[in-house]
């Protein structure tokens, strides 16, 4: 087959393969983010054209954002189960259906079933589980620097389509500003079914950092099972304190990212006469930034304390959002703010990781994971609908601002609290299956 033709030339080039499935998966990542952060766009558009308020709209992208999260605890089981080929196979062919069918929508409650549900659990199939699940089987070495890549993927995947969609929106309308994205979906998709591959054990490889094969797991068990096993793995967890920590430090960081200003920021500069272009452009700075962000995060969490990182990614996100109500919004003053915010946009999710898997064991750390980046993504809901009711309600977003800003000061210092030398007795006293 083709990608065991392309391992054996790479090998020949010492080059691991698994850089390649990093490739691809990072792609798709990128795809499915994109999805995600497009409607921050949209919301202008759609309220012109229907008559929809903001908060109405905002309910809709709520939704998407908290399936997206709940999804994540069974998206870990369901790749386990299933395979990362087909899942991810199956959320963008669902991504790619719900887009096309959205070029006809008419009512609100048709935004609400295609941009909400269908895009909420399409979406969620993959989630950050992927990046966790990939790194672990591939790597023993890099895990944090591939897991940044991933975080890098996410998080710029939410802003860098935006300037091309905001300006072709100008031109030609909101419905052919989606092409562009299904567009990529396409190729992606094909990307993975010609070179993806589950393990390196596919290509005669074994783990990078590891010298013998290792053979995949024995599939046992029905899907109802694999869901049970979340719930267990969720039931041993909560019963740490150090996961009640990280998982409000991680509502935190949704409250005040993906629903706040990836949701809402064309919206907020509009309110102060900025175009939707230079907005989105602003944003797509800070996926630039966000890039450099998270890559240098997961290659610092393999060399520093996480908890302090975490201290100092939440402490300045906080007095970003502080500061810039009280900016000009001048060229400069959303220059400033977007490499302040951008550097540390998701760069909280290599740290958080490591400190998962130092506190809850290395498999199952991505289904902990999957269940904190849950309370991500309420977070990321709850800010959502409430920035854009308050909007509606008060004509202004400042009250979400200064709110997301004293959060993130809060979670600063919470997440010193977090004690990485404990494994709760639960979870170290069952075997990986258990």
């Amino acid at each position: 087959m083709f990608a065991d033709k392309l391992a054996r030339l790479l090998a020949g080039r010492r080059v691991f393969y698994g850089w390649m499935m990093v490739a691809v998966a990072f792609l798709s990542s990128l795809a499915t983010a994109g999805a995600v952060g497009l409607p921050g766009a949209f919301i202008l558009p759609l309220s012109k054209e229907f008559g929809w308020d903001t908060a109405q709209i905002s309910g809709a992208l709520a939704i998407r954002m908290m399936l997206f999260g709940l999804m994540a605890p069974f998206a870990a089981v369901m790749i386990e189960r299933y395979g990362m080929r087909r899942i991810m196979l199956t959320s963008l062919g669902l991504i790619l259906t719900s887009m096309m069918i959205s070029q006809f929508m008419t009512q609100l409650w048709q935004l609400i079933f295609v941009w909400g549900f269908v895009d909420g659990f399409a979406t969620g199939l993959t989630s950050m589980a992927l990046g966790v699940t990939l790194a672990n089987r591939w790597f023993t070495q890099k895990r944090g620097l591939v897991i940044g890549i991933f975080t890098a993927a996410v998080g710029s995947g939410q802003l860098v389509f935006l300037p091309m969609t905001a300006a072709l929106i100008e031109k030609v309308g909101w419905r052919m500003a989606l092409w562009p994205a299904m567009g990529f979906i396409v190729v992606v998709g094909c990307l993975i079914m010609l070179l993806l591959r589950e393990r390196p054990v596919d290509v005669g490889l074994p783990p990078l950092g590891e010298t013998a094969l290792l053979p995949a797991p024995a599939v046992t068990g029905t899907p109802l099972m694999a869901i049970q096993r979340s719930f267990a793995v969720l039931g041993e967890a909560a019963r740490t304190s150090m996961f009640w920590i990280l998982a409000a430090s991680f509502f935190v960081c949704g409250l005040s990212t993906i629903g706040l200003i990836q949701t809402h920021f064309i919206p907020f500069c509009a309110d102060y006469g900025i175009g939707a272009v230079v907005a989105a452009s602003t944003l797509a700075m800070m996926g630039v930034f966000n890039v450099a962000g998270s890559l240098g995060s997961g290659y610092l969490s393999d060399k520093f304390d996480s908890r302090l990182l975490l201290f100092w990614y939440y402490g300045v996100r906080g007095l970003s959002l502080l500061y810039l109500p009280f900016s000009d919004l001048s060229v400069v003053g959303l220059s400033i703010f977007a490499i302040l915010y951008g550097l540390d946009w998701i760069a909280t999710v290599p740290p958080t990781v490591k400190l998962c898997g130092s506190i809850f064991g290395r498999e199952k750390a991505p289904i902990v994971y999957g269940w904190l980046f849950a309370c991500h993504q309420l977070g990321s809901a709850l800010s959502a609908y409430g920035s854009g009711l308050s909007r509606t309600a008060f004509l202004t977003y400042l009250p979400a601002f200064f709110a997301a800003g004293i959060a993130c000061l809060i979670a600063a210092v919470l997440v010193l609290g977090v004690r990485q030398n404990l494994l709760a007795p639960p979870l170290q006293g069952k075997p990986a299956g258990a």
